[in-house]
């Protein structure tokens, strides 16, 4: 049964204001002690983050990608750190939009607030076959959000019946792992993104999928064209997102410092102004480069050629955005530097969020190039 939508483009993006409000008036404390309160959470979730990529049969929303990521950009502004908590809550979502119909209902049979969060990185992890499904072990890192999930979806090498090993996704439930706290970084401290540790735990078929189908778009489990789409057509727009917010917090905050000196008899030079300018330029630009990205995808599943684009662009974007965050933070000078300035932790923040791999430009530039450059 399709249940209605609870909100519309102009409703997620209003309730992502309010989140932005609630998160920015406690992003200090939260980066200070690396965690997000459970008010900024719950508000996240009463938004519609976690419920924006489900599938509309489990009471999803129908949100589109433009939307998304303007909703996360927003919150952005306020903390980065919820940006990206609120991100992935949608996204995994969508990750675990690609299981069996039985175990999509299982993760959502109490609708579709379910907060989910995922990670892929464990050299440890491994999934032996079972009578029914697979036996699960190892430890995950960077699992953002973890403090705060319902389930988890992981990735781990699984030898199938006739020997082959393929990398799949399991669904686990938040009794069937353990966290352990190591995620004391330099920014995006209050992402929480600590390591989640499965031992032995039998995880049944319904409740995994293989990962070249995520990648390649293959789904299943859904039909909606939200959830057929390849991996990294859309991937640069749950990390991207976060940061263009960030950069937009900076140029607000640095236009207000500028507001405030003037208003004391000391007027910004020349080069500042020039300054200022190229930075909300660079921001503006980032931005319509993530929106014709969203946009594309908004409009029918990704080609190769979108793919590769949508990988560049999303990379690209985040290089101007940096830069943009980089010049304001220098502009601001030595009161930027303080401990207690919020310059300096966006700074810190965008600067974080932009070492993801899924950011990095040069792998993104190559693909594009050997993706759209033919020879003779």
């Amino acid at each position: 049964m399709l249940l209605a939508p609870r909100t519309t483009p102009d409703t997620f993006v209003s309730a992502a204001r309010a989140a932005r409000a609630l998160a920015g008036r406690d992003a200090a404390r939260a980066d200070r002690d690396r965690r997000l309160s459970e008010e900024v959470v719950d508000a996240l979730v009463e938004a519609g983050f976690a419920r924006a990529l489900v599938p509309a049969r489990h009471g999803g929303e129908t949100t589109d990608f433009a939307t998304l990521t303007e909703a996360v950009a927003t919150v952005g502004e306020g903390c980065a750190s919820a940006a990206w908590t609120g991100s992935l809550l949608a996204y995994t979502a969508r990750f675990a939009a690609h299981l069996p119909a039985e175990g999509q209902a299982e993760i959502w049979a109490d609708g579709p607030d379910t907060r989910l969060v995922s990670s892929l990185v464990s050299p440890s992890a491994t999934a032996t076959p079972a009578d029914g499904g697979w036996r699960l072990t190892g430890a995950w890192t960077y699992a953002s959000g973890v403090e705060f999930s319902d389930w988890a979806l992981v990735m781990a090498p699984a030898a199938d019946v006739d020997g082959r090993r393929t990398a799949r996704f399991f669904a686990v439930p938040r009794s069937a792992y353990r966290i352990e706290e190591t995620w004391d970084s330099v920014g995006m401290r209050a992402t929480g993104s600590h390591t989640l540790v499965v031992e032995e735990t039998f995880v049944p078929a319904r409740r995994t999928f293989l990962m070249d189908d995520m990648f390649a778009g293959r789904n299943a489990g859904s039909d909606e064209p939200r959830h057929a789409q390849p991996l990294f057509a859309v991937n640069g727009l749950t990390f991207a997102g976060p940061v263009l917010g960030a950069a937009r917090g900076a140029l607000a905050l640095s236009a207000r410092a500028a507001a405030g000196r003037t208003a004391r008899g000391t007027e910004p030079s020349e080069t500042q102004l020039i300054g200022h300018a190229r930075a909300a330029g660079e921001i503006d630009a980032a931005g319509l480069l993530l929106a014709r990205a969203a946009a594309a995808v908004d409009a029918a599943v990704a080609d190769e050629a979108v793919v590769v684009r949508n990988r560049r662009d999303c990379a690209l974007a985040t290089r101007l955005l940096t830069g943009a965050v980089d010049a304001l933070f220098r502009a601001g000078g030595t009161r930027s530097q303080s401990a207690g300035d919020p310059l300096q932790r966006i700074w810190r923040d965008a600067n974080s969020a932009a070492s993801h791999m899924v950011l990095q430009f040069e792998p993104a530039a190559l693909a594009y190039a050997r993706g759209t450059l033919t020879t003779d």
